[in-house]
């Protein structure tokens, strides 16, 4: 289950409001710079919801939330509890069906959630107004960032240009964050593995590549995962 959390919606007081010209590439630089300063996916999403009220002009909310083939939508990060109703609606039940097009298109657009089929519980929640950007995409799965506005067609051409060089600048940063935090598990994983083959060592009378070996058969017969195993083996031979 993706990990959900809400955060405040704030302002960034060195990011101009609704920017353009240069103005706009002070903007997306600045923001860059504030999504790669991120340790995390998570704390990257985080980042990213707020700049985007900030940067797309018209958003009063936003939110990042991952969509599956059958349409389910789970938030990955929001503004506020009124985005996190907005994107977890289920089908049938004003489930906005202007998500289905990301599957072939890169934007999709509410412009008026009162008069749009199947968006009335956008409506009342008192978000008029959607724009929908992929963030990445794959055939199960699509990761999406949502700006959303409390007046109808709220999101013009400009919008729709500052979001989508937007969404490039945080594609990048979460694509650059993933590869940092899996090459610190990997590092984490290889000193818990290698703790817990010298335990195995101890303890069996046996040499590394026997006690990998038997980790490896342990993994595969209890149907756990090597790290987690390991780390089993390290945490009983640290207990009292």
């Amino acid at each position: 289950m993706p990990k959900r959390f809400v955060v405040a919606a704030s302002r960034f007081s060195d990011l101009p409001r609704f920017p353009d010209g240069l103005d706009l590439a002070e903007a997306l630089t600045a923001a860059a710079r504030r999504l790669h300063e991120t340790s995390t996916p998570d704390s990257t999403l985080d980042i990213a919801v707020r700049l985007a009220v900030d940067l797309v002009p018209g958003a009063d909310h936003a939110g990042i939330s991952v969509i599956d083939k059958d349409n389910a939508r789970s938030t990955l990060a929001c503004t506020d509890d009124v985005v996190r109703t907005a994107e977890e609606s289920r089908p049938g039940e004003g489930h906005p069906p202007y998500w289905h097009r990301l599957w072939a298109a890169p934007v999709a657009e509410a412009e008026d959630t009162e008069n749009g089929a199947g968006e009335h519980t956008l409506a009342g929640l008192g978000l008029r107004s959607a724009l929908s950007l992929r963030l990445r995409a794959d055939r199960r799965r699509l990761t999406v960032l949502t700006a959303y506005a409390r007046k109808p067609r709220a999101f013009d051409e400009a919008a729709l240009r500052v979001g989508r060089l937007f969404t490039a600048h945080v594609g990048i940063a979460l694509d650059s964050a993933t590869v940092r935090e899996q090459l610190t598990e990997a590092m984490r994983t290889r000193d818990l593995i290698g703790q817990a083959t010298g335990i195995l060592m101890e303890r069996l009378d046996i040499d590394a590549a026997g006690a990998f070996d038997s980790l490896v058969r342990a993994s595969q017969r209890e149907n756990v995962k090597l790290r987690d195993l390991a780390r089993r083996i390290v945490d009983a031979h640290s207990a009292p």
